[in-house]
């Protein structure tokens, strides 16, 4: 139809449907400074003049016809001109509306995670922790969040990701990602991409963590008959070596299986570990008895022409695999009766019985101390511990070999502890 046929407004819908364009474009007022435009080539839309906070008239589109009918297109030219009777101006809403929107999809928690990520490389993290942080992201965190506007993730969004973890029964890993979660939107409120932190509140409704349980160790009046178990093992030479290097250092089972041969100083007698690959984040010492020596001397015969001095199998796995040296335990008998990180406390619990200074055993252990001390006191009582280390290597050889528990008793007093402290130091 002609505009000049419309005979009543606000416009009916049958008009609004058959109005034929003209040469030029034209706009039939509808009511209340809402107008519907009808441009030369058919295409139809609204239109709102408003008056702009600084009093000048302006126009607004509200959408193309029939896509926005006229009720709709009504509703929101209301809404419009509430907000200009409040000296907002509509275009401006509009925009800012659109660029919140755009921020929220250009902004999806992903990249907040990969950014507190990157923050944690730049910080120097150990290579196995960045690899445990890089699992729970991939596998617990990113699935259910990632692809969120970081600033739409709400505190039950993140509740329901630790209940997720919880009923499994992975409380360690549940109170890592609390506490990445934190500082993740610690980050991202910084950057302006969110207001406040959805995680802040988690450990409140956190389940108790179930009491620890130590790892299975054996005590001394045990180890005669597992030493000479071990002795007999059939398992390869180097995942047995594995097993004799946590025994005879008391070191950690992942420090074990990522020793490099680059870290094995054969002439001082001792193995540097790099303050990047420790637990403590500073270097590590570990001397080295004669009989570790033995047997590293044997194992690089074997695998000393590569980077790591446990190798895996295949090019998936750089080093041996982290249940080895637990499955070599496990061969000789002591399913669940000793595991790899047992050995530490087992050798804690010896040192300790026999006299050793608790100073130089949590030193052997790579125990960080507490608070202030444990900043200041970096003290690696080298001299030391390669005498207590020998020691221990040597009583161990003792109770293989069978000595009586007098005879084990007069070994203990007979190696005055204080005489080989001053002898080591004298050497060092």
């Amino acid at each position: 139809m002609k505009r000049s046929e419309i005979k009543k407004r606000p416009l009916a819908d049958t008009v609004l449907a058959s109005l034929e364009p003209e040469q030029v474009e034209y706009r039939e007022n509808d009511g209340n400074g809402l107008y519907f435009r009808v441009k030369p080539n058919g295409q139809k839309g609204w239109l709102l003049r408003h008056r702009k906070p600084d009093g000048r008239w302006g126009w607004h589109g509200l959408g193309s016809y029939p896509e926005i009918p006229a009720k709709l297109a009504r509703k929101k030219a209301f809404e419009l001109r509430e907000l200009a009777a409040h000296g907002v101006d509509p275009v401006q809403h509009k925009a800012a509306q659109k660029a919140a929107k755009n921020a929220a999809t250009l902004n999806p928690f992903r990249e907040s995670a990969e950014y507190w990520y990157q923050h944690k490389i730049s910080d120097g993290l150990a290579e196995k922790t960045l690899k445990l942080i890089r699992g729970y992201l991939d596998n617990d965190v990113l699935p259910a969040l990632g692809a969120k506007p970081v600033r739409d993730i709400t505190p039950t969004d993140c509740a329901n990701l630790q209940a997720q973890i919880e009923a499994r029964g992975a409380t360690n890993t549940r109170d890592k990602v609390r506490s990445a979660l934190r500082q993740i939107f610690s980050q991202a409120i910084a950057r302006g991409l969110c207001e406040f932190n959805p995680a802040s509140e988690l450990a409140s409704i956190a389940t108790k963590r179930p009491k620890a349980v130590q790892h299975p160790h054996l005590l001394e009046a045990e180890l005669p008959q597992f030493l000479k178990a071990l002795r007999n093992s059939t398992s390869r030479p180097p995942a047995l070596i594995a097993t004799y290097l946590c025994l005879w250092t008391a070191s950690r089972p992942g420090m074990v299986r990522w020793a490099e041969w680059s870290e094995i100083d054969f002439e001082n007698a001792q193995w540097v570990i790099a303050a990047s690959k420790m637990k403590s984040r500073r270097d590590h010492i570990i001397p080295l008895s004669i009989q570790t020596l033995a047997a590293l001397k044997e194992l690089h015969r074997i695998t000393g022409r590569g980077r790591y001095l446990f190798p895996g199998i295949g090019s998936k796995n750089p080093v041996i695999s982290e249940n080895t040296i637990n499955l070599t335990l496990n061969k000789v008998g002591y399913k669940n009766k000793l595991v790899g990180h047992g050995s530490r406390h087992t050798a804690s619990t010896l040192l300790r019985e026999h006299g050793w200074d608790k100073d130089h055993v949590e030193a052997q252990l790579a125990h960080k101390e507490a608070g202030v001390a444990g900043i200041y006191n970096q003290a690696q009582y080298l001299a030391q511990r390669r005498a207590m280390m020998q020691w221990y290597s040597d009583y161990l050889d003792c109770l293989e070999h069978g000595l009586s528990s007098e005879q084990r008793a007069e070994f203990s007093r007979r190696v005055n502890k204080s005489q080989v402290v001053q002898l080591a130091l004298a050497r060092a």
